[in-house]
């Protein structure tokens, strides 16, 4: 039996709204630290402001069609009208006032949430090297000399710093949940400390196209307690192969849809020698 065109648009808005609620379970408007808190803030305040001027307009537009509707005698027509110095002063203040609370919060926050500012956590930071490639994340433990691909384990209430590069083109790394989108490139290193102050299972992704593959660089973000994170660690210790230069060039290799691995251990330095081998991409 064919489907109403009233069920139809129902079973429509209905999709839309679980998608838009399923959406928020896993983005910026549900964080799960510090720094994503503040963004969050950061993104009403916004809007707050904004709408200031966007809600006003609204109801002066539909005030004055009504009010100046052919049918209402009462309405002055003033055909030779041109200027006043009033509506001069309110027309060009508020939209002044919108741009100075804006550029203060955008300034003010800059400088608070500035990405490789420390971040004060129950527990010591957690060093973590990224290497975007094409098309995985390669993250590399150098105070556990361990390393994984599209998967990210971490402890709870610890700050996590991160220096990411790139092996070929540019990305860049994001978890909604935990705030601070940043770039990895070639032959730099950039910085950035989040930190997850609740245990669970977050998305991340990468949010710079970089080709093909782009769509399938998504890793998750396991965050677990100390002593779990601990254990994971001596697990991973005892699993899985070695990433020396020749394991490093064969993930250099382009795939897509990578499945999560684990290295038990790892080449000293095998990071800064993946940014000095494609400084000459940058004209260093």
């Amino acid at each position: 039996m064919p489907m109403s065109s009233e069920r139809l648009r129902s079973t429509l808005v209905l999709a839309v709204t679980c998608a838009a609620l399923a959406s928020c379970d896993e983005g910026v408007l549900s964080p799960k630290g510090p720094i994503g808190r503040a963004e969050k803030t950061i993104l009403f305040d916004a809007t707050a402001i904004m709408l200031a001027v966007v809600v006003p307009v609204i109801v002066l537009t539909l005030a004055f069609a009504w009010w100046f509707r052919a049918g209402n005698s009462r309405a002055r027509y003033l055909p030779n009208w041109e200027y006043s110095g009033r509506i001069e002063l309110i027309v060009w203040s508020i939209p002044a006032l919108i741009v100075l609370f804006l550029g203060g919060v955008a300034w003010i926050s800059s400088h608070d949430l500035d990405p490789p500012a420390p971040l004060q956590g129950r527990y010591q930071p957690l060093e973590i090297d990224v290497v975007s490639m094409d098309w995985k994340w390669l993250f590399i433990y150098p105070g556990q000399n361990i390393a994984t691909v599209n998967e990210l384990t971490v402890p709870v209430s610890t700050p996590l710093h991160f220096r990411l590069t790139s092996s070929s083109v540019m990305n860049s790394f994001f978890v909604p949940q935990l705030g601070s989108q940043i770039y990895a490139m070639a032959g730099m290193v950039t910085q950035l400390t989040l930190l997850a102050d609740e245990e669970g299972d977050y998305p991340g992704r990468s949010v710079q196209f970089s080709g093909d593959g782009f769509s399938d660089m998504k890793f998750k973000v396991h965050v677990v307690s100390e002593p779990r994170f601990r254990d994971w660690v001596k697990a991973a210790k005892g699993n899985g192969a070695s990433l020396d230069a020749n394991g490093y060039a064969a993930l250099g290799v382009p795939s897509r849809a990578e499945a999560p691995r684990v290295f038990a251990s790892v080449d000293p330095g095998l990071f800064d020698r993946a940014v000095m081998a494609t400084m000459h991409l940058t004209g260093h």
